[in-house]
């Protein structure tokens, strides 16, 4: 694992440049764990990178490229999803360090506090659906994956109100949408290993979209602009797709979207 000195951002630049998965995941979860001991201290003297490293493998492809998948009925189709959902998880992981990391030396420890818990979360959820690709013998890398996911990052790298418009209260409240009946479709299919996994994962992404909440709030009431027309404009310009229902209304309503939610309709 990389070496950092003592810092924060040092310690998430380090963990952003690993581009071994499993390595990546470890060292996450050790920053977050080191920052919660208070054994890195609060100093942003690096800058985080633009991209972070990445693996060879999976071979990434524009998002028009990608094969279609099936619908996760057959063992094929469900690892065609799994590992969607792994590189989705894998890119997570940096979306969260960069969060904290490009973002904390200006909203204090809590921000930093907030993200890099999402950042292991991520890891811990990486590496649990890694490993149930391995007991389906495949694995991390072994089919394409799509290169749009970074994008978000770059489109809002000057701006933590479009950051957090757009990660936590578009990308990561989408999932809380569409993971249900990726849960029933594994389900249905007698694979309730994965089932369970996703189950986690649904549950931790809840939380996740509330720091998202929390902090877009906060920013807000700094800036004296109303959050959901706030959003709104933020989403028009920074976001590249449709936000179409159904919408998982409990879910967003758990990490305090309601009120967004319903603003979707209104795009």
């Amino acid at each position: 694992m990389a070496e950092h000195d003592g810092s924060v951002a040092a310690a998430i630049r380090a963990a952003l440049m690993i581009a071994e998965p499993r390595d990546k995941a470890l060292a996450t979860r050790a920053v977050a764990r080191d920052f919660a001991a208070g054994r890195l201290s609060f100093r942003f003297d690096v800058a985080m990178p633009d991209r972070p490293a990445r693996p060879a493998e999976p071979v990434l492809l524009a998002p028009t490229a990608m094969p279609r998948r099936g619908r996760g009925g057959s063992e094929r189709g469900r690892i065609a999803l799994l590992h969607a959902i792994a590189h989705i998880e894998f890119v997570a992981i940096d979306l969260a360090l960069d969060m904290a990391g490009r973002f904390g030396g200006g909203r204090g420890a809590e921000f930093v506090s907030d993200w890099l818990s999402v950042a292991a979360d991520e890891a811990m959820h990486f590496a649990l659906v890694e490993r149930r690709l391995r007991t389906l013998g495949s694995r991390y890398g072994a089919l394409p994956a799509h290169d749009g996911l970074w994008d978000a990052a770059m489109d809002t790298a000057h701006d933590v109100a479009a950051r957090l418009a757009i990660v936590p209260m578009v990308l990561e409240a989408r999932g809380l949408d569409v993971t249900p009946v990726m849960i029933e479709r594994f389900t249905a299919a007698g694979d309730t290993t994965s089932a369970r996994i996703l189950k986690r994962i649904l549950d931790d992404e809840i939380r996740h979209v509330r720091f998202g909440t929390k902090h877009f709030a906060m920013v807000c009431d700094e800036r004296r602009e109303s959050p959901d027309d706030f959003w709104k404009c933020l989403v028009a310009r920074h976001f590249r797709g449709d936000l179409k229902p159904p919408f998982n209304d409990s879910a967003r309503q758990r990490a305090g979207l309601p009120l967004v939610s319903a603003c979707v309709l209104a795009l």
